[in-house]
């Protein structure tokens, strides 16, 4: 792999939800400042939505690292849960122990409660953190409902924050669920990175990873920005898959051939570039002019 070759410490665009690369770009800054404003006002629920591949998961696990120790973080990245196992893998990550002959099923939200006023006493908060909360059932939102009723007269025993998809709005928007959907509080959009923020992005990782910001130009920076429209995940496979190329022709930079190969070889980005009946001919235009430019050479670039 490449990773050698560039002198790389790590591989700079993995899609593993490194916080050590996390880009401290507007709408991710924003959003963490509104989570732990709402956090420190002890609101109930926190709402996080944003589209595929906008760097959700990232966000919630830096959260997770930012909370100080008034915190106690339960983190659940598995929504596809019943009532019940929800309810189990809560109490596990408050330390509660969920064996049957321990504590009974009938009373293990008595036993959350009890955990919960504990901390509580102790001058401590609790957390319930779940990704991918568009997948929650009916009934699992439901459980969560029932959690958010843990209160003393002064404050809630515990916060929770949802992190998922636009579906999310979507599933809340339900009657089912209005009495959630009324106790959402503070609420954040995640929006795509601006052309600028891409520039930055692909430069941090580059050089968080150990490598040179020359790898990749500013004008291909620009290019990928257009097709990825910004998409943080997007950027990271046509960046990966350059790099790749490159290194497969023993070059010491990216140039337009590696990059357009990329993009044409990444469905989401090719869709996006033209009409799904344009790609052929665009494809063999656009290479053929690449494959110009790699041989003159394009100083600047």
């Amino acid at each position: 792999m490449y990773q050698g070759f560039y002198h790389f410490t790590e591989m700079p665009f993995s899609l593993t939800p490194n916080t050590d690369f996390f880009c401290a770009l507007a709408p991710h800054n924003e959003a963490l400042k509104v989570i732990l404003s709402a956090l420190s006002m002890s609101e109930g629920f926190i709402k996080v939505t944003g589209e595929v591949g906008t760097g959700k998961t990232l966000l919630c696990r830096k959260l997770i690292n930012h909370l100080s120790d008034k915190f106690v973080a339960c983190y659940l990245p598995n929504p596809y849960l019943t009532p019940d196992e929800l309810r189990i893998a809560f109490a596990n990550e408050l330390g509660i122990d969920t064996v049957k002959d321990t504590v009974p099923q009938q009373g293990l939200h008595s036993a959350i409660e009890n955990k919960l006023l504990t901390l509580k006493k102790e001058g401590r908060q609790a957390v319930l953190i779940i990704d991918e909360a568009q997948s929650l059932s009916w009934d699992a939102l439901e459980m969560l409902r029932l959690f958010s009723n843990l209160e003393t007269e002064k404050s809630k025993l515990l916060q929770i924050v949802l992190f998922g998809q636009p579906e999310l709005d979507n599933n809340l928007s339900n009657p089912k669920v209005r009495q959630i959907r009324q106790r959402i509080s503070f609420s954040y959009t995640l929006r795509n990175m601006t052309s600028a923020e891409v520039d930055y992005y692909i430069g941090h990782r580059l050089t968080t990873a150990g490598g040179s910001e020359q790898l990749i130009s500013k004008g291909l920076r620009a290019f990928i920005a257009l097709v990825t429209r910004g998409t943080p995940r997007l950027v990271n496979i046509v960046c990966h898959k350059i790099l790749l190329r490159a290194y497969g022709q023993g070059k010491e930079s990216a140039n337009w051939l590696h990059t357009v190969n990329a993009v044409f070889d990444t469905d989401d980005c090719k869709r996006r570039l033209v009409p799904r009946q344009s790609v052929v001919i665009l494809s063999i235009a656009v290479l053929a002019v690449a494959s110009v430019l790699h041989f003159y050479g394009t100083p600047g670039l």
